[in-house]
């Protein structure tokens, strides 16, 4: 199956522009044309386009994303290359998960304080709170 531009650009919820900004940068190696050229995306495009869009949800930048489309390229002499990268890649995702989880704790502790203060009418309430009427699983929170 083939798809137009448009169709790619709706279903990642990207730019007609970023595409073709992708494409002249080399990041589309595997975009094909019509005789007439117009950009036709097969699935094996659309399978490289999740790919991008997955490592820039990474923070890697263009040029390393580049990189890694030319080592696809290559096909088998760049297997160790992208298995590295991929494994980097990784670590680095389950960093930000480690944060952000971080994160979700302190929110999830104000959500309980302030939910808490507001039922209770005051702030106050809340920092005098004996601790036995806290919930166990806020009190397990990092605050």
């Amino acid at each position: 199956m083939t798809y137009t531009i448009g169709d790619v650009a709706q279903k990642f919820n990207l730019s007609i522009h970023t595409l073709r900004y992708y494409e002249k940068e080399g990041l589309l190696p595997f975009v094909q044309r019509s005789d007439s050229g117009i950009r036709k995306f097969d699935d094996n495009a659309i399978e490289g386009i999740k790919v991008i869009e997955c490592l820039k949800k990474t923070n890697m930048q263009l040029k390393d994303i580049k990189s890694f489309m030319d080592w696809c390229t290559e096909g088998d002499d760049s297997l160790k290359q992208r298995q590295k990268m991929f494994h980097e890649r990784k670590a680095i995702v389950e960093q930000q998960i480690a944060e952000l989880n971080n994160v979700m704790e302190l929110i999830n502790y104000k959500c309980w304080y302030y939910d808490t203060a507001v039922e209770l009418g005051s702030e106050k309430a809340v920092w005098d709170m004996p601790p036995e009427q806290i919930p166990e699983e806020i009190k397990a929170l990092k605050h």
